[in-house]
């Protein structure tokens, strides 16, 4: 099942803690801005956006035990 959320990475910290929460997780994890698509597991993908607006984060073997590691990054604005 592929789950998918909005999140924010406004900080250098926040996309270091991002990639090792995400990078622990099988299968592919992408994610979408604008037109871009990227791995997610990939700092230097994400360093590549504009990580001042929000994203859209795909799952593609979304577990319920993720959800209390990724709350940190959802982006609450939505």
């Amino acid at each position: 099942m592929i789950k998918t959320m909005d999140i924010l990475l406004p900080s250098v910290d926040a996309v270091k803690s991002f990639v090792n929460v995400v990078g622990n997780m099988p299968g592919d994890v992408t994610i979408v801005s604008g037109r871009y698509v990227i791995d997610a597991k990939s700092i230097m993908g994400i360093f590549s956006l504009d990580l001042s607006k929000p994203m859209k984060l795909e799952i593609e073997e979304w577990k319920d035990e993720y959800m209390d590691k990724l709350n940190s990054f959802l982006d609450v604005s939505v």
